[in-house]
């Protein structure tokens, strides 16, 4: 598990938010997409916030 909060070269399939996200937290990172999913189907700023950790998480990278 990563102790910083940072977007992977490798594991992404869009930015890499939610990969990152998983390293950080020891989950997997296809359950945070699925949960990242299902959250957007909710009212809510998720995309935005998508956005926003795009733009705020540095990329590692190795």
């Amino acid at each position: 598990m990563t102790t910083t909060l940072s977007r992977p070269r490798e594991q992404k399939v869009i930015a890499g938010v939610c990969a990152g996200l998983a390293q950080r937290y020891g989950w997997k990172p296809n359950t945070v997409r699925l949960l990242f999913v299902l959250s957007c189907l909710l009212p809510g700023p998720q995309f935005i916030l998508y956005l926003a950790l795009w733009i705020i998480m540095p990329s590692r990278g190795y």
